[in-house]
């Protein structure tokens, strides 16, 4: 693990929520605040929504995260002063789309294609909805998982994805035959929510996946997805 203070992506993020006016919540982490699992970092505001992508472990190699890492974290440099939030937005946004990009093309062994095993992860996102958390859009694609949540009081992020990314790999090695194994990357990618123009953005984000991967023609035909449950 990198340590906090030399992890530039942590820097990074606490320089942007300065340059927005969010200063940073150090107190409780797991709920509001910044805080790092690893190399990338998570910004934790109680009370929020979150986007979230996890990925399966051969989806996104590490060195693959860090040069779009780097090329984020110059992009940040170049900035005089306080950018706009509106250029940090893009920039960051530039970021998600590399990777979006990069996992659509179906990278790995894309486990997440076998109806069994996309079967048991959708069951299991549903699971503990209106319990645990509040599930909005969410979708599972061959090497990944998008959905947006609302934790419930009492129940954090970190724990909920510690809940479901363990169960569902274990579940998921049964199918493939095999015990111990990683599945998931360890790192997941989540981001608050800030306002309902964003989450509509994301809501459209996340029906419109598998139409832009070309695994269907609407977004109700992708049977692994909030869009053909409402449907």
């Amino acid at each position: 693990m990198i340590p906090e203070e030399s992890n530039p992506g942590l820097e990074r993020v606490k320089f942007s929520l300065r340059a927005t006016g969010l200063p940073p919540e150090p107190d409780r982490p797991l709920r509001s605040g910044v805080h790092s699992r690893g190399y990338l970092p998570h910004v934790k505001r109680e009370g929020a929504s979150y986007f979230v992508t996890f990925r399966l472990i051969d989806s996104l190699p590490r060195e693959v995260l860090l040069r779009f890492e780097q090329e984020h974290a110059e992009a940040i440099r170049q900035l005089e002063g306080n950018a706009p939030s509106e250029v940090l937005g893009e920039i960051h946004r530039d970021l998600r789309r590399k990777i979006e990009r990069h996992l659509d093309q179906g990278a790995g062994a894309c486990h997440l294609r076998r109806p069994e095993i996309a079967d048991m992860i959708s069951e299991a996102l549903r699971h503990f909805h209106g319990r645990h958390y509040l599930l909005d859009d969410w979708v599972v694609m061959p090497n990944h998982i998008h959905l947006i949540l609302w934790p419930m009081p009492n129940f954090t992020l970190s724990e909920i994805l510690r809940s479901r990314k363990r169960h569902t790999a274990r579940q998921a090695n049964l199918l493939l035959g095999r015990t111990g194994q990683p599945f998931w990357q360890r790192e997941s990618y989540d981001h608050w929510i800030r306002d309902e123009a964003e989450k509509s953005r994301i809501r459209r984000y996340i029906r419109m996946n598998p139409v832009k991967a070309g695994l269907c023609q609407n977004p109700e035909d992708w049977r692994w997805s909030s869009a053909a449950q409402a449907s």
